[in-house]
């Protein structure tokens, strides 16, 4: 899957509901263009709210090619047509979206080389693999850094993303150790400038 983007954006339900988040948006989706995608990631908004930011967001990859995805929520992803869907493990599994939603692309969030290989074989056209470092989102597990990317990525033929305390200083050893790219959350959203924090991770790539 050469085209996946090498940049991934990931938000959640505070990000998105921000004051001026879309302008934001906007902003880090000119900056990635097609290297990019941005991550529909919620637990908490409701349908239509949701919905709605996609909407916006699939605009948007109008305008500058930067995927969107969304993650989990197959129905949204449908209902609004866009490049793909993140599969958690409390999602429905690979083969049932492949069944519903043909056309739809698929990624699955994994933490061992095990998963990914599991996801690679269900059918996924790649895997985010994490995580890398110590995050806030995962307070008290230890980080995987030393060997955990090489490992997956020696696992599994289809692009492995890293995911989990990310900063752009990190990214040319996770790329020579063989991963597609990278994700991250707070190293581009919580920056005052998110469109240079986005610009710092793609040139590393």
């Amino acid at each position: 899957m050469t085209d996946l983007p090498c940049v991934h954006a990931v938000t959640n339900d505070e990000i998105m509901l921000r004051p001026g988040f879309l302008r934001k948006a906007l902003a880090v989706m000119r900056v990635l263009g097609d290297k990019g995608a941005i991550h529909v990631r919620s637990q908490l908004l409701d349908s239509p709210t949701l919905y709605s930011i996609t909407l916006a967001l699939l605009e948007l990859h109008e305008q500058t090619s930067c995927w969107c995805i969304v993650n989990d929520r197959v129905d949204v992803a449908l209902a609004c047509g866009v490049q793909g869907v993140q599969l958690t493990h409390k999602s429905i599994a690979v083969p049932d979206v492949q069944r519903i939603a043909p056309a739809l692309r698929i990624g699955a969030s994994v933490h061992s080389p095990d998963e990914a290989r599991d996801a690679e074989r269900a059918g996924a056209d790649w895997c985010v693999a994490g995580h890398v470092f110590e995050t806030p989102s995962h307070p008290g597990l230890p980080r995987k850094e030393s060997t955990f990317i090489n490992e997956v990525v020696a696992a599994v033929s289809f692009p492995v993303i890293a995911i989990g305390g990310i900063r752009p200083e990190h990214v040319r050893s996770l790329v020579h150790r063989g991963a597609h790219g990278v994700a991250a959350i707070r190293g581009i959203w919580n920056d005052e400038n998110s469109e240079l924090a986005a610009s710092r991770y793609l040139s590393q790539v």
